[in-house]
């Protein structure tokens, strides 16, 4: 049986291999100089996982890894930051996913991805029932990335993590088979919290107005809705009306990696103290622009400490 945990997240768990700054003129060159090279975990689950952990708090991680020396290191990295692992499954014959990061120098990256790695391996029936016991929240980290896991299998986990009495959210990336909000709209209504950005909101609702987004969204059943905006912050939304919070000022953008992962984590760790819903956008805005501010996905956010002294300085005069 599962100890006690705060979160239960499900998702992918894989090496990234962050390059920085990168243009267009690598491929004109036999050998290019980067100012970092470095190897570090990433993947939605295992990015938010570790920032949860870092925020103090006890996880639990879903995810699919091959038996190699990739999966090995991220074995060890879940080891170190205290993770309960019963439930990350080590398959045969799988290469645990490797993500090559080529950031620009705006801080924006591209992805070189192998399609036939752990990235996109978990399936519906990793998630099952006793990995939800004595669990507060369960996070489905991206809706999009498992091919293998359908809309009405999504909605089966939310129902299923719903009847068990916990909070159930969920991260969205971009459609791969152009679904759209009529097609995720009975898993929707199974969420009690809602992630995307404005991007991919867009692409699924075919609307670009956020504020006409996140009604859409709510029409859908979901209970709380927020939108990530970059640096314009986010936008909230629930049955009581909407409300856009600032992003952190002062922000000094280098890598955009994970960016998402960490507000995410940021306002499933502020939920778990009780905050406000616009607090806790707040402080999932103080993780996402640590975040930014570093090399890698998970390498910004420290400790809690850290992300409160950024929340106060950005938000103090406004709260």
């Amino acid at each position: 049986m599962s100890g006690s945990c705060d979160v239960v997240l499900a998702g992918a768990a894989i090496i990234d291999v962050p390059v920085v700054p990168v243009d267009e003129s690598v491929f004109t060159r036999g050998s290019t100089p980067a100012e970092r090279i470095i190897l570090t975990s990433g993947g939605d689950a295992m990015n938010e996982a570790i920032v949860l952990s870092r925020l103090g708090r006890k996880v639990r991680l879903i995810s699919r890894i091959g038996r190699d020396a990739a999966g090995a290191y991220l074995k060890d990295t879940c080891a170190n930051a205290g993770m309960d692992t019963q439930y990350l499954y080590e398959i045969d014959q799988l290469d645990t996913g490797v993500n090559v990061v080529l950031v620009g120098h705006d801080g924006e990256r591209r992805f070189l991805t192998n399609p036939h790695g752990s990235l996109r391996a978990l399936e519906a029936a990793d998630i099952v029932p006793e990995a939800l016991d004595h669990a507060k929240i369960f996070c489905f980290a991206s809706i999009f990335v498992f091919p293998r896991i359908s809309p009405q299998q999504l909605e089966q986990i939310f129902h299923m993590a719903r009847s068990r009495g916990v909070l159930v959210c969920a991260d969205m990336t971009s459609p791969k088979n152009n679904e759209t909000i009529a097609d995720l709209a009975p898993a929707l209504r199974q969420l009690d919290y809602f992630f995307a950005n404005q991007e991919e909101a867009q692409q699924i609702t075919g609307l670009s107005d956020p504020d006409a987004i996140a009604q859409v969204l709510l029409q859908t059943g979901v209970r709380h809705v927020i939108i990530k905006r970059g640096a314009h912050g986010c936008l909230i939304a629930d049955q009581t009306g909407t409300q856009h919070i600032p992003a952190c000022p002062d922000t000094q953008c280098i890598d955009t990696t994970g960016a998402g992962d960490n507000f995410a984590a940021g306002f499933l760790s502020a939920l778990l103290d009780g905050r406000s819903f616009a607090d806790c956008a707040r402080y999932a805005n103080a993780c996402a622009a640590i975040s930014v501010e570093a090399v890698g996905a998970s390498a910004g956010v420290t400790d809690a400490a850290q992300v409160q002294r950024r929340y106060q300085a950005a938000y103090q005069t406004t709260v």
